[in-house]
C-alpha cells in the first residue's frame, strides 16, 4: 500500500511540475508574441458580441415576445411556435425551396470548382494563368446589390438576352417574373460569382503536392490524365472532403443566398424562390412576430448542426477524412 501511495504522490507531483512548466512556457510565448495576439482581439470580440451573445435571444422561441416588453419574452409558450410553423404550408414550401436551391447549386458548383482548379493548374504560361485567375476571382468581390441589378438588366424584357431571342424569331421571356426560371438564375449566377473564388483552396492544396509523386508516376508510365486521377485527386482528397462537409452542413441554411434571393425574388416567384431566411424576414421583421421567426431560425440551425454531424461522420467512415 505504501508503494502504491508513494507512486501516486510521485505522479501527482510530476503532473504539477509539468503543468507549471507549461504555464511558464505559455507565459513566455505570450510575452514574446503579444503583438501578434492583439490582432485576435477584434475578431474574437466580433464573434462574442454578434454570434454568441445573440444566442441568449433564442429563448423567445419558447416565450411570447412583445415589442417594448421584457427582452426575453413575457410568458412561457413552450413549443407553440414550433408546432405553428411546422403546420404552415408557406414554411414547408420555403423549406423545400431552400433544399432544392442549395442542393442544385452544390450539385453543379462542387464538381465544376474542382475541375476548374485542375484545369487552371495545367496552365503553364504564368501571365495567362494570372489573367484567368483575376477574371474568375473578380465577380466574388462585386456587391450582391450590383450583381442583382446586373441580372435584372440582363434578363429584363428589353435586355440583351431577350433582344437576342427576339432577333432569332422567339418571343421575349419575363425571366424574373416566372417561378420556373428562378432556380436556373440562382444556380447560374452563383457559378459565375463563386467559381474562381472556390478554386483557391484546391489550388493551394495542389501546390503542396510533392513533385516526386509525379516523377514516380511518369516512371511507371502514367499519362498526364492518369497522374491527375491517381496522384493529384488522392492528394487533395482531405481538402475535397472538408469543403464537401461544410457545404452539406449548410444545406438547410441560407448562407449568402439570402441577399441574392431577397434582391431577386418577388411575390410572383415565391413558389420556387421563397427560402427559409426570407420567410423568417417576412414573419419577424415585416410582421413583427419575433418569437415565431426565432423558432424557425432555431429549427434551421439545429438541422444544419445535424447535417454537419452526419456529413462529418459519413466522410470519416467512407474516406477517413473529417473535420473532427
Amino acid at each position: 500500500m505504501s508503494n502504491n501511495s508513494s507512486e501516486n504522490v510521485a505522479e501527482e507531483n510530476a503532473k504539477k511540475v509539468n503543468a507549471s512548466a507549461w504555464i511558464k512556457d505559455m507565459a513566455k510565448h505570450l510575452k514574446k508574441n503579444w503583438v501578434i495576439y492583439t490582432f485576435l482581439i477584434i475578431p474574437v470580440a466580433y464573434y462574442i458580441v454578434f454570434r454568441y451573445v445573440p444566442m441568449f435571444g433564442n429563448i423567445i422561441a419558447f416565450r411570447k415576445y412583445v415589442a417594448g416588453g421584457n427582452l426575453f419574452g413575457e410568458q412561457w409558450s413552450g413549443f407553440k411556435y414550433f408546432k405553428q410553423f411546422l403546420g404552415d404550408p408557406a414554411f414547408r414550401r420555403a423549406f423545400a425551396n431552400t433544399l432544392i436551391l442549395n442542393f442544385s447549386y452544390l450539385l453543379v458548383r462542387f464538381p465544376l470548382t474542382l475541375i476548374f482548379a485542375l484545369l487552371l493548374n495545367e496552365i503553364k504560361w504564368m501571365p495567362w494563368k494570372k489573367f484567368v485567375q483575376t477574371v474568375s476571382y473578380l465577380p466574388h468581390f462585386i456587391s450582391m446589390v450590383i450583381v442583382a441589378g446586373m441580372i435584372k438588366e440582363l434578363l429584363s424584357t428589353s435586355g440583351p438576352i431577350n433582344a437576342f431571342l427576339v432577333n432569332m424569331g422567339q418571343q421575349a421571356i419575363e425571366f424574373i417574373a416566372l417561378p420556373e426560371w428562378f432556380p436556373t438564375i440562382f444556380v447560374a449566377s452563383g457559378i459565375w460569382q463563386g467559381l474562381g473564388w472556390g478554386s483557391i483552396l484546391y489550388l493551394a492544396a495542389i501546390a503542396g503536392i510533392n513533385p516526386e509523386l509525379y516523377e514516380a508516376a511518369k516512371v511507371d508510365g502514367a499519362t498526364h490524365f492518369q497522374q491527375v486521377i491517381h496522384v493529384t485527386i488522392p492528394c487533395i482528397l482531405p481538402t475535397i472532403a472538408t469543403l464537401l462537409i461544410l457545404d452539406i452542413g449548410g444545406m438547410v441554411g441560407s448562407g449568402g443566398a439570402f441577399e441574392k434571393v431577397f434582391l431577386l425574388y418577388n411575390p410572383m416567384t415565391y413558389e420556387t424562390s421563397d427560402i427559409v431566411s426570407t420567410y423568417v424576414y417576412r414573419m419577424g421583421v415585416k410582421s413583427g412576430n419575433y418569437s415565431y421567426a426565432t423558432a424557425v431560425g432555431l429549427f434551421e440551425g439545429l438541422l444544419n448542426l445535424i447535417l454537419l454531424t452526419v456529413a462529418n461522420f459519413s466522410s470519416k467512415k467512407v474516406s477517413g477524412e473529417s473535420l473532427w
